[in-house]
């Protein structure tokens, strides 16, 4: 470079250095608002929009598909492209020789001229760069199949509702759904066993969260409890049997105390004053935390399911187990503690559920829904409602 231009490019120098701004404390009191601002955003970003909480980890999970933020998608497709044992060159040779030369390109290119014309070998390597970082983005977003949505229980009261419809489905059969069951009845191959009491103090006392998952994960196969963990063979993720354990802490320990507002709910929704309970609001319910966890496929029930509502009403080798308005069906006098018989063998059928009455309350609601007709949903139900007499 000429003298006669670096001359000229050092007057242009303090000329633009005088009307500048000092880097203390003009530059570092913009760069602070700046963060302030950004700070504060995405405060209300997390105040007001949260992040979706996801399941736990979940290595037997098979059908999950592995995704990573947006920023590393380019990397994600690459090893697409390098298989098995050539993943090493897709993930650390050809991305750290892409950094190597992004680090040595002012050194390659050592031309003074600020012009783009003139800075053709670093706008090359640069476009180059950033062309396949682009490409290859596009490409893992358009070919990677979509996940499934998935999202957890976020909440305490979430937690319990979860892990009360599990329990109800997994854990209600031998332990009753109140955990009060001392001697299994009905289940086969663990007849007359007996058990401890999971609600008690001697369980909830001496057992954390982390122990009560571990045995529904683990069973006790000394016990005759088989395990449910998905790594040992059972059908539950580790979220789920979280849920569980929360939800069996808040229900029968007494030392657990709910966060500010919020109160346990049985999940079935109690009858308004001249209601007439359905099947998609109260009955429902009723039967997943009291009655599926014997009455679904694979168990020992005279194929009589209670999983959906055609189900309830046509299924079971003694069907029809209930009939529309008629007090006298098959399932009502099970419940009121009353046995019944098997026409085809004879056999007597004992109460349901076996180990105890179902609350008044329920056994009331189900009579009724019986009695009504047996509605499927609330529209159903609001037609059998009486109409309320206008007052004068």
């Amino acid at each position: 470079m000429k003298d006669e231009q670096k001359k000229s490019i050092l007057e242009k120098y303090k000329q633009a250095l005088q009307k500048g701004e000092r880097f203390w404390p003009d530059s570092i009191y913009k760069d602070l608002l700046i963060s302030l601002a950004i700070f504060i955003i995405l405060v209300l970003l997390a105040s007001f929009l949260g992040v979706p909480t996801e399941p736990k980890a979940n290595p037997n999970d098979t059908a999950y598909i592995p995704r990573p933020e947006w920023y590393f998608l380019f990397l994600f497709q690459m090893l697409k492209y390098f298989p098995g044992k050539l993943e090493w060159l897709g993930t650390a040779v050809i991305p750290g020789i892409a950094i190597l030369v992004l680090l040595l390109l002012p050194f390659l290119d050592r031309n003074q001229k600020r012009h783009y014309s003139r800075r053709k070998i670093g706008l090359t390597v640069m476009g180059v760069v950033v062309a396949g970082i682009v490409g290859l983005t596009v490409l893992a977003a358009l070919t990677t199949p979509p996940q499934e949505s998935l999202t957890a229980a976020g909440t305490i009261p979430q937690q319990i509702a979860l892990g009360q419809d599990l329990f109800s489905l997994k854990c209600a059969e031998c332990h009753g759904a109140d955990g009060k069951v001392t001697e299994i009845t009905g289940v086969k191959g663990l007849e007359g066993k007996q058990i401890i009491a999971i609600n008690s103090s001697d369980v909830m006392y001496t057992l954390n969260d982390t122990a009560l998952a571990d045995i529904i994960s683990y069973g006790r196969p000394d016990s005759g409890m088989t395990p449910f963990g998905q790594p040992y063979g059972g059908a539950l993720s580790p979220t789920e049997i979280e849920a569980i354990a929360t939800f069996m802490r808040y229900t029968w320990d007494n030392r657990a105390v709910l966060p500010p507002g919020t109160t346990l709910s049985s999940g079935i929704p109690a009858l308004k004053p001249g209601e007439v309970p359905s099947y998609d609001v109260q009955i429902g319910p009723l039967t997943k935390r009291f009655c599926i966890s014997c009455h679904q496929p694979g168990k020992e029930n005279n194929n009589y399911l209670m999983t959906s509502y055609n189900e309830m009403l046509n299924s079971g080798d003694n069907n029809p187990v209930l009939s529309a308005g008629d007090p006298q069906s098959l399932l009502l006098k099970l419940i009121t503690g009353h046995a019944g018989l098997d026409p085809k063998t004879g056999q007597t059928i004992r109460q349901m559920p076996p180990t105890k009455l179902l609350d008044q309350q329920y056994i009331d609601m189900l009579t009724l829904w019986v009695k009504a007709g047996m509605p499927q949903t609330v529209l159903d139900a609001a037609k059998l409602s009486p109409t309320p007499t206008p007052k004068p």
